[in-house]
């Protein structure tokens, strides 16, 4: 009994200890973000640097507010093409879908999805989605002189590739959500008169609301944080976008092209992007999370 007991406890001491490991790791990133990225911010001013409109690192002028707006833009594109589409595959998947189909032809496909690289995205999304958009930007009235909405590459695309990219998270997790509620909740529902799609939306679907909204969350960490594909099909010009056809540059996207070739005071402003970017997703995360947890009261 006592070495049963002294087992126990060294198998907790492990699990504590990667637990520990886990959250040193998270604190030890943030802060070499910060402390590589704060000089920007204290040389220039915090207004200066965040809420600059113009990014010109060989004039010391390192406007963060382009790269942000870019990145907010192609988030909610994503968001607003893919939630829906996953929420309804999914129902889809739980709901109608006979069994065999869902689980030998629709369930592997959405892996498949997930497990694609984000390169071939971008490159499917240069080579089929950008030439589709820089047509339809060339029959909108001064688009088609607009060297910035002209191409093809930009917000649109960039939404476009990013909600398929987002699918299969978004999916699998409201799945999930759907399949976990009680089956009295069904039953009781047709019970009492109510139709197969009127119990799907007005009981499944808000029953299942804290998980599916924590799939989104989970989706929009993704989009949020995708470097390759962005890169491809963005346009990556550091301007504030004026139209959805707009060429812009996401902080991800503004790191990764210039880490590269900084040095001195330009790898610090890189750094200070990456300082935003950290900011911002726990922001936003903590508001989601804290929105789901009401929702679940």
């Amino acid at each position: 009994m006592v070495a049963r007991k002294q087992r126990e406890m060294v198998y907790e001491a492990i699990i504590f200890s990667c637990a520990l490991a886990a959250a040193a790791i998270i604190i030890l990133i943030a802060a070499f973000v910060f402390v590589e990225g704060t000089p920007v911010f204290v040389k220039y001013g915090l207004e200066r640097v965040l809420f600059g409109t113009h990014w010109y690192p060989t004039g010391k002028v390192y406007g963060l507010w382009p790269m942000l707006t870019g990145s907010v833009y192609v988030t909610a594109g994503a968001l607003v093409f893919g939630v829906p589409l996953a929420v309804l595959t999914a129902v889809f998947l739980v709901e109608v879908a006979p069994r065999r189909v869902a689980d030998s032809v629709i369930r592997p496909a959405i892996d498949l999805l997930a497990g694609i690289p984000s390169v071939v995205y971008g490159l499917f999304g240069m080579t089929a989605v950008v030439p589709v958009i820089r047509t339809l930007s060339h029959s909108i009235p001064g688009c088609a002189e607009d060297p910035v909405l002209s191409t093809g590459y930009g917000i649109l695309a960039a939404s476009i590739i990013l909600a398929v990219m987002i699918l299969p998270t978004i999916i699998n997790v409201a799945a999930d959500a759907l399949r976990s509620i009680p089956p009295e909740y069904k039953a009781g529902s047709l019970a009492l008169g109510a139709t197969h799609w009127q119990t799907i939306c007005r009981v499944l679907l808000p029953a299942a609301r804290p998980g599916i909204l924590a799939g989104i969350v989970l989706g929009m960490g993704r989009a949020i944080g995708e470097t390759m594909a962005v890169i491809m099909v963005a346009g990556n010009v550091p301007v504030v976008a004026r139209s959805i056809f707009s060429a812009v540059r996401t902080l991800t996207g503004n790191i990764a092209i210039e880490m590269a070739y900084s040095s001195g005071e330009h790898t610090q402003a890189l750094f200070a992007s990456g300082m935003v970017l950290f900011v911002f997703i726990m922001v936003i995360n903590t508001a989601a999370l804290m929105f789901i947890k009401k929702g679940a009261r």
